[in-house]
């Protein structure tokens, strides 16, 4: 009986000190994530301007649906999403299989060359990007040289070349962090496995379909919903390279979001209703997601 309240005692410390070491982290993640989210989701329910807010009920969300600015972001954002999203991720699992080649010489470098804009400063990479994009930007010069064509594109002025110049630049900033994923995950599988394909006539293209992405299935769902997050979150781009313009052709929604809350008359009531909509959008979109990636358990 000593025995076993002995060992009742010792694995009840264990919890403590358990709970001890993970304490400090919990109370930081209610603080500064669970706590403030509460106080959003409070604060959709209350209008007014500046600090003068009263109880509205549902008056922000009837708002919502009918608020033509929105619609425009919300366009905006999935357009971003339905292009960016699968470029990133086909160019990142193109760029990983190719760099997990053992026979390609400088492959440190080029994993390095890929990697490195993700730890770019946002604001930097941004402001570079709207000076070569300009209309004496280096890549109109470039292009004027080759003779592709004939004036100058207005990457940042025209509603159609704004927009691919946003997507251009989110691609070449993020890709490379899918790459990473990608890469690791194809370190970790057998070899052995391609070697048994190669003696049964399986060609690259076979080999990629047929083992590559089924086996890497787990890691395109992750990197899918996190790339999902950060499109319909995205921000840094518009901000500093088309502000929003022309007219409102590149406004994501976090940004209808700064401006509802600093540059519009202070509106922090629809603010945290609009920022809810990113949330609602998050669970659905993540949700089908996983639907679809699903594995048919009845195959």
């Amino acid at each position: 009986m000593k025995a076993i309240n002995t060992g009742d005692s010792l694995q009840k410390k264990n919890n403590l000190t358990g709970w001890a070491f993970v304490l400090l982290a919990v109370v930081g993640i209610v603080a500064f994530y669970f706590y403030p989210m509460i106080q959003a989701l409070l604060l959709s329910f209350k209008s007014g301007k500046g600090a003068n807010l009263e109880f509205s009920g549902l008056a922000n969300y009837k708002r919502l649906l009918v608020d033509t600015t929105f619609r425009t972001a919300l366009s905006n954002t999935f357009i971003y999403l339905i292009i960016q999203v699968p470029l990133m991720i086909i160019l990142g699992l193109f760029i990983s299989v190719l760099l997990n080649d053992s026979t390609l010489r400088f492959r440190s470098f080029f994993r390095t060359a890929i990697f490195l804009p993700c730890v770019t400063s946002l604001v930097a990479y941004s402001v570079v990007f709207k000076y070569l994009f300009a209309p004496d930007g280096m890549v109109n010069q470039a292009l004027l040289g080759m003779h592709i064509i004939g004036t100058p594109i207005q990457w940042i002025t025209d509603p159609f070349w704004a927009k691919i110049t946003i997507i251009i630049a989110v691609t070449w900033r993020w890709t490379g962090y899918n790459m990473i994923f990608y890469l690791s995950s194809l370190q970790n599988i057998d070899q052995s496995i391609y070697e048994a394909a190669k003696i049964d006539g399986a060609n690259a293209f076979t080999q990629f379909f047929k083992i590559t992405v089924p086996l890497l299935k787990p890691i395109i769902l992750f990197t899918s919903i996190t790339s999902t997050i950060g499109t319909l979150q995205i921000f840094d781009e518009i901000m500093n390279i088309t502000k929003g313009g022309p007219g409102n052709a590149t406004m994501s929604i976090s940004q209808y979001i700064y401006n509802l809350s600093f540059k519009y008359s202070p509106d922090f009531g629809y603010a945290a209703t609009v920022s809810y909509s990113i949330v609602i959008l998050i669970i659905i979109l993540s949700i089908i997601q996983f639907k679809v990636a699903g594995d048919n358990k009845n195959g």
